[in-house]
């Protein structure tokens, strides 16, 4: 009977929290929660966020630089003249404003801006990228919960038929038709079964801890869901869309871009720079006895400078190198990513048939396990089978049985992660009951801004 009350395990587990929902989760619910709530998805809006501000920065380029400068002295000059001694007190001071503004520049800033152009676009397929990677994280945690809670139900069952074993096998050893051999091998198989409860338990709670992590919320009750709509038909297709449209490899496509305009930027160190400047400024002096240039002045200055380079010490011949080596390194990340996605797209596929065709075979085996092993019981009924052969045919059973809720969990992952390889499992594409993240509000909204210290949104 200790063993028996076990059973409220599964009740608790299948709550999660003190208080049990009145509805049953579904898998498209838990993955809007992880758009929303998800820590990993919210920093790398964040990021974006941080991307967008280049583009106001590089900017900043074309614009004056305002600077206001004001100064005051006094001077104290104890001395022996013709006239004899005397102190001499010179009071000065200035307040002006200066202007300078770039002119021509080599196009730094014209390739500057470009530059941060193609990284904020980076970042948008980047965070595209994040946000497939989350949601299929959601859906294999969903699925990692309904798998082990499974497996945690069938293990109870399990030890209540080998405990109902064990006393049988004692039950007929005291009539003298059964042998302390059997009660041993019911006893042993009933402590592993122990353990393996115990196990399928703990693993239970651990996807529960994981779906918190992803989802942000405990798990309820779920639902079982089933594959993914929307599949291409064939390997091929799912190759071709995803080398078309899979964020990661147009990211580090645009990177490319963005290298290439560092080069450019990074030559124009190489050429002319021309600024000008303009400064109105007004200064005042006393001295103490008074001086015919005591009084309040009034200047203005306008200018321009012409700024040719010549020799640079080899900087910027080694920066135009070192750019140069980046834009290739940027253009074969573009062949990495691409046989990446290649290879998840083939992974993907394999796996999604694979557990279809598990699925199949596992629920065949089932009925014939289950099949045999109700034969098993009726055979030592009549002395044909001994207790051992009945706790094999039990095993075989609940092995058919984890295997076939684990291969029910590989199709559903399986065919979400061909979504996620081809470049599709998106909120648009999935139809989640959530308000898509919009990341070019904030970058509409800082772009051109000229001044301010307070983000959109307030901080």
């Amino acid at each position: 009977m200790k063993l028996l009350s076990k059973s409220v395990f599964l009740a608790a587990l299948m709550a999660a929290t003190a208080i049990t929902p009145a509805f049953a989760e579904t898998l498209v619910g838990a993955m809007a929660k992880a758009y929303q709530n998800n820590s990993e998805l919210n920093a790398a809006r964040a990021g974006v966020r941080v991307t967008d501000e280049g583009v106001a920065i590089a900017k900043s380029g074309y614009r004056p630089i305002i600077a206001g400068q004001a100064s005051a002295d006094y001077t104290s000059t104890y001395g022996r003249t013709a006239s004899g001694n005397g102190t001499t007190n010179l009071t000065t001071g200035s307040f002006g404003v200066q202007i300078q503004q770039t002119l021509f520049d080599g196009f730094q800033t014209k390739n500057n801006v470009a530059a941060a152009e193609a990284r904020v676009r980076a970042s948008n397929e980047s965070l595209r990228n994040t946000e497939q990677n989350v949601l299929f994280n959601a859906v294999s945690a969903y699925m990692d919960v309904i798998r082990d809670r499974q497996i945690a139900t069938l293990r109870e069952r399990n030890l209540q038929f080998l405990v109902e074993q064990v006393r049988a096998a004692r039950s007929r050893f005291e009539v003298g038709e059964g042998t302390r051999t059997d009660v041993a091998q019911a006893e042993a198989s009933r402590s592993a079964a122990v353990a393996q409860l115990s196990a399928a338990r703990a693993q239970a709670l651990a996807s529960a801890a994981t779906y918190r992590q992803i989802i942000g919320d405990e798990p309820g009750k779920l639902q079982s869901p089933g594959p993914a709509k929307g599949l291409p038909r064939s390997i091929d297709e799912a190759t071709a869309v995803a080398a078309k449209q899979h964020p990661a490899i147009i990211a580090t496509e645009h990177l490319v871009d963005a290298a290439a305009f560092a080069v450019k930027s990074t030559e124009g160190a190489l050429l002319p720079q021309v600024s000008a400047s303009a400064g109105v400024s007004r200064s005042y002096r006393n001295t103490s006895p008074d001086a015919l240039s005591d009084g309040n002045f009034t200047s203005a200055t306008i200018g321009a400078t012409l700024t040719v380079p010549i020799y640079q010490g080899g900087r910027v011949s080694a920066q135009v190198r070192q750019s140069k080596e980046s834009l290739g390194q940027a253009r074969i990340q573009v062949d990495v990513s691409r046989d990446q996605v290649r290879a998840a797209v083939t992974s993907a596929w394999t796996m999604y048939q694979a557990a279809q065709e598990a699925v199949g075979a596992n629920r065949e085996l089932v009925s014939a396990a289950q099949l045999a092993l109700n034969g098993v019981i009726e055979e030592r009924k009549v002395g044909q089978r001994t207790t051992l052969d009945v706790l094999n045919a039990q095993a075989d059973v609940i092995a058919a049985q984890i295997n076939l809720v684990s291969a029910e969990r590989d199709v559903v992952v399986a065919s979400y992660a061909i979504l996620s390889a081809t470049g599709r499992l998106s909120v648009k594409n999935l139809a989640l009951p959530v308000e898509e993240y919009k990341p070019e509000e904030h970058y509409n909204a800082v772009k051109d801004k000229w001044f301010g210290l307070r983000t959109p949104d307030g901080r």
